[in-house]
């Protein structure tokens, strides 16, 4: 027997005595959540600049202190509407019956969160399993051992295990994990990984949500100031040290814009750099020699790589850089990168450029710089993409009206806000029927009742019309 299963049944039995939570008790768990960021903030940058060997506290709190904050303030104001049965429509032959939907926690909700935002990507889901009624076990990422010990230790001080559950442990933990027959199993992670989640969760017909990655593209059109773009994609691309599941992968750039765009970057870079603030490390020796063979591939296939700093000022042992002219089947062109490395590809015409990304699996953002309207048009209609930001990077992650996710290769399902509410509720439809005038003769299938006879083919007809 999967040795988790025991702590698993723990938990589901804990909701079946509770399979409905009231508001007050939903809201009471949210704001512990709040509560346990706001008690613990400085610990938890510290422990986050730990894995990393370096990140700035400005981005552990951009990207996970507030980011978990405002998820869980949104949802504590949100939820009076959210709780309530929706109504939908009946048929006129239906009526004067009523619909509607009632929203119902599914149960036991498994987090499978990974290593590059080990706070957010545990914690923001959690709060949208929590206020749909649901109780949590979440398996963090091995690779951020500091912050997923942490962690475990904040959960159990501030939730009872039967609410909120952290199983520490490697690629064997995770694997018994996802082989639990969760109510619905939630993955962030690569593509690969993803996969294998699928599997294990199919053996239970457990519903997922899975939250990949891909090569997220940036497509800069000839009305773009070529300053301000410059900024904003490498802002997005370096942020958390280019390890983000949506920081720009590959630019599309006019070819009589490219030169300027280069030097662009490198102005840029030397703005937002230039009293050599440090930017956040690879979060282990194996993601830096993944960044290296990156390069050396592309090299060796006859790309050229330009350093974004002319000084010798290198980040764990590569400068943030350009490619240019890497061919499609080296490394940097078919593998996300999740790193600080960005190709460059020149394009003639917008449709050159949407044949370019239509080529590929469908990413999980996509970035439009430009204000031509017409084309813009064309790129949105003519592509697919998880999400899309327009004249800048990453920020449609943090509206919480919209929700996120990926589409294709990219992902299935999606979260945040109310669309997270949704993925971990059901919504049980609920029929409850009434008669004309009350009379019970008139309700319901009692009219078409056998023995069928000359009134049932009537009232068939008559169905059949409608």
């Amino acid at each position: 027997m999967n040795p988790l299963f025991f702590d698993f049944d723990h938990i589901k039995q804990a909701f079946m005595l509770e399979p409905n939570p009231d508001i007050e008790t939903r809201r009471g768990r949210i704001q512990r959540m709040i509560t346990m960021l706001n008690e613990n903030e400085e610990n938890l940058c510290k422990v986050i600049d730990a894995d990393f060997g370096y990140r700035h506290p400005i981005e552990t709190q951009l990207a996970e202190i507030i980011a978990i904050r405002q998820a869980a303030s949104f949802a504590v104001r949100q939820l009076n509407q959210w709780i309530k049965p929706v109504k939908v429509k009946t048929p006129i032959h239906l009526k004067p019956s009523r619909s509607f939907l009632m929203p119902q926690a599914k149960g036991v909700i498994g987090i499978m969160s990974p290593w590059n935002y080990p706070l957010c990507l545990a914690l923001i889901p959690a709060i949208s399993a929590l206020a749909a009624g649901n109780r949590v076990m979440i398996k963090p990422s091995e690779r951020s051992a500091r912050t997923s010990g942490y962690l475990s230790t904040l959960i159990t001080q501030y939730f009872h295990p039967t609410e909120i559950m952290v199983m520490n442990g490697g690629p064997q933990i995770a694997e018994q994990f996802a082989e639990l027959p969760f109510d619905h199993l939630l993955f962030t992670g690569s593509s690969a990984t993803g996969q294998l989640v699928a599997k294990a969760a199919a053996e239970n017909l457990t519903p997922v949500t899975l939250e990949l990655g891909g090569k997220s593209p940036v497509i800069i059109d000839s009305s773009a100031s070529l300053k301000d773009c410059a900024s904003r994609i490498l802002y997005g691309k370096l942020f958390n040290g280019g390890q983000t599941c949506i920081a720009p992968d590959y630019i599309l750039v006019p070819h009589p814009m490219k030169d300027e765009f280069i030097l662009q970057m490198k102005e840029s870079f030397k703005r937002m750099y230039a009293d050599q603030t440090p930017i956040t490390n690879a979060i282990d020796e194996r993601q830096v020699l993944r960044w290296q063979d990156l390069l050396i591939d592309a090299q060796s296939k006859g790309a050229t790589i330009i350093p974004l700093n002319d000084q010798d000022i290198k980040h764990q042992g590569i400068m943030p850089s350009l490619v240019i002219d890497a061919i499609s089947t080296s490394k940097v062109m078919a593998e996300e990168i999740f790193g600080p490395i960005l190709p460059i590809i020149p394009y003639d015409e917008i449709n050159e450029a949407i044949e370019f990304i239509r080529s590929k699996p469908h990413p999980l953002a996509m970035y439009w710089f430009g204000s031509h309207e017409g084309r813009l048009r064309s790129l949105l209609e003519q592509t697919q993409a998880g999400g899309v930001c327009i004249n800048d990077t990453l920020l449609h992650y943090s509206n919480h009206f919209l929700p996120f996710g990926g589409i294709g290769q990219s992902g299935i399902g999606s979260y945040h806000g109310k669309k997270g509410f949704d993925e971990f509720t059901h919504y049980k439809p609920i029929f409850k029927t009434r008669g004309w005038l009350g009379m019970r003769s008139l309700t319901g299938t009692k009219m078409i009742h056998p023995p069928y006879g000359k009134t049932v083919e009537k009232l068939m007809k008559f169905l059949g019309k409608s």
